[in-house]
């Protein structure tokens, strides 16, 4: 290799290593500093499609020497919560990412880390109004050069949810949208709507409930409200305090990882307005007729098709179940069915749904039952697979009787339809005769519209 081959692979592996010292990462602090307390310091650091792997991080009163950073573009800042243990959120980098993926924007991390990582969280909590204001200067700065308020999108995770409330108070709602992802419960539940997120913080705002029994905040606090789960416990989270740190933050967590898989558009998770989360799972709200001739709200970034009815419509509560696992989406079926049996049974149901080799069952157990003479009883029924054609149905009806002799319940009509894919024509079958505890399985027919039945929907 000549001496001239030598100096360029040298000049190219300096200029590399200049690139990469360019690059600012996020505060990343160990327990000990956290153990000892830190003193508020709130950096922002700017990921745009140019430099999505390198944050630059930006001067709050001469960002305009940052060539990258063009106020005029779309804004979002994202602004973690707590951090005990003071390491950098797990999702942060995704988060960046993916947002990227949905618009030419500014993505700004507020690093807040100096200040949210302390064991004692009431000194995070105070450090929330600091940051706060920290933020809402540089808006103003920014909106000074030219940025437009209603294209600056906050994304607030547990106390960072209050955070970006508190920047959206002090510039008079006027922000574009706030997004609140299990806003965090613990000194912020009963306290005043200026004390906390709320509806008039921007002219948008959008929550979602994962961990309201624990670290999350229970009540309405935007003009929509995602409540997955019902907003309490959510499906493979541990359930005992011996599974370690996942029993503390595994469902004030999964608010975050349910809006990632949303960006990331492998989940398509369709909430249903309601007035309560047993109502929904009653199948008493099923319809999304307010929204027409949209459909039901579906969690995410884009929310813009339902957003001028949310915003006549008040604070609206939507709700939904998931799976353990991505893509979390589960697959829901309105069952109508009409008993004709003689004696009164209460129990609880049972439904298999089979094509070729595979079977997806869904339990339909969190209330008991009523079967009855000449009793329509409308059911939710929500599968962890997505199965098509439905070729067989297994249906059983589970009550208490575990001695006696088994009753014979009728069913003049059993209606399936579907709730995802409305253009998929309903199951129905007529006139079955069955006993309690005992699977029945027949194969689905086409529904009779002129069936006495089936003639009212």
């Amino acid at each position: 290799m000549s001496p001239w081959e030598l100096l360029a692979l040298v000049s190219i592996f300096m200029l590399c290593r200049g690139q990469d010292d360019q690059c600012d990462d996020f505060s990343d602090l160990d327990f000990h500093e956290t153990f000892i307390g830190t003193s508020l310091y709130v950096r922002l650091l700017l990921y745009t499609r140019v430099n999505l792997d390198c944050g630059r991080e930006l001067p709050h009163h001469n960002f305009t020497s940052v060539p990258l950073f063009d106020v005029t573009k779309p804004t979002t800042f994202v602004i973690h919560g707590y951090r005990p243990t003071g390491a950098p959120p797990v999702w942060m980098n995704q988060l960046t990412q993916l947002l990227a993926a949905q618009a030419d924007m500014n993505v700004l991390v507020v690093d807040w880390n100096r200040g949210a990582a302390n064991l004692n969280y009431f000194t995070a909590v105070a450090n929330t109004r600091h940051t706060a204001a920290n933020i809402t200067a540089f808006i103003e700065r920014m909106k000074d050069n030219g940025a437009c308020l209603d294209s600056i999108h906050l994304i607030g995770v547990s106390l960072g949810a209050h955070v970006a409330g508190f920047v959206g108070a002090m510039l008079g709602g006027q922000i574009g949208r706030i997004t609140g992802l299990d806003p965090a419960g613990p000194m912020f539940a009963g306290v005043p709507p200026e004390e906390r997120l709320d509806p008039t913080d921007a002219r948008f705002v959008d929550v979602l409930h994962t961990d309201m029994n624990s670290f999350g905040l229970r009540g309405t606090h935007g003009h929509i409200d995602f409540y997955a789960n019902g907003g309490l416990d959510q499906p493979g989270c541990p359930k005992t305090i011996f599974s370690g740190k996942s029993y503390f933050v595994c469902d004030h967590q999964r608010s975050v990882f349910l809006y990632l898989c949303s960006l990331n558009r492998s989940c398509h998770l369709t909430a249903y307005p309601c007035s309560s989360y047993v109502d929904f799972l009653n199948g008493q709200c099923l319809q999304c007729a307010a929204f027409k001739p949209v459909s039901c709200p579906v969690l995410g970034y884009d929310l813009s098709q339902w957003k001028d009815t949310l915003l006549k419509l008040g604070q609206t509560r939507v709700y939904f179940s998931t799976t353990a696992e991505p893509p979390y989406r589960r697959t829901g079926y309105r069952v109508d069915i009409v008993t004709w049996n003689q004696y009164l049974r209460w129990g609880v149901v049972i439904l298999r749904l089979h094509s070729g080799k595979n079977a997806s069952e869904a339990r339909i157990d969190h209330e008991l039952l009523r079967f009855e003479r000449h009793t329509a009883t409308r059911l939710l029924a929500q599968f962890d697979q997505d199965l098509y054609p439905v070729q067989k149905v297994s249906f059983r009806i589970v009550t208490g009787n575990v001695i006696g002799p088994r009753y014979k319940i009728r069913l003049l009509r059993m209606r399936i339809t579907s709730l995802d894919q409305p253009d998929r024509p309903p199951m129905c079958r007529y006139d079955l005769i069955m006993e309690e505890n005992t699977e029945i399985v027949f194969k689905p027919v086409s529904c009779d519209e002129s069936h006495p039945h089936d003639s009212a929907q």
